[in-house]
């Protein structure tokens, strides 16, 4: 893959291959981290498990949310 410049940025695109792997679409966020000696490791975002992952860890410290409550980040910013 060649770094490409995007604006201000830089951007690389992704194989078809790894795009059918990770099971992207546009619009998805990923993940990446610096790998082992100048690696880049990706993975697919998963918003709904880090939402619940969040959820688990506050039950954990006693923090109860409302019977029924659904976190709605675009309802949430509604102007």
């Amino acid at each position: 893959m060649q770094v490409s410049k995007w604006g201000n940025s830089l951007a690389i695109r992704l194989p078809k291959k790894l795009v059918e792997e990770l099971g992207l679409k546009e619009g998805d966020e990923v993940k990446l981290a610096k790998g082992k000696e100048g690696q880049l490791d990706i993975a697919k975002r998963d918003r709904d498990k880090e939402r619940a992952e969040a959820f688990l860890r506050m039950r954990g410290r006693g923090w109860e949310t409302p019977e029924g409550y659904k976190f709605d980040r675009e309802e949430a910013n509604e102007r």
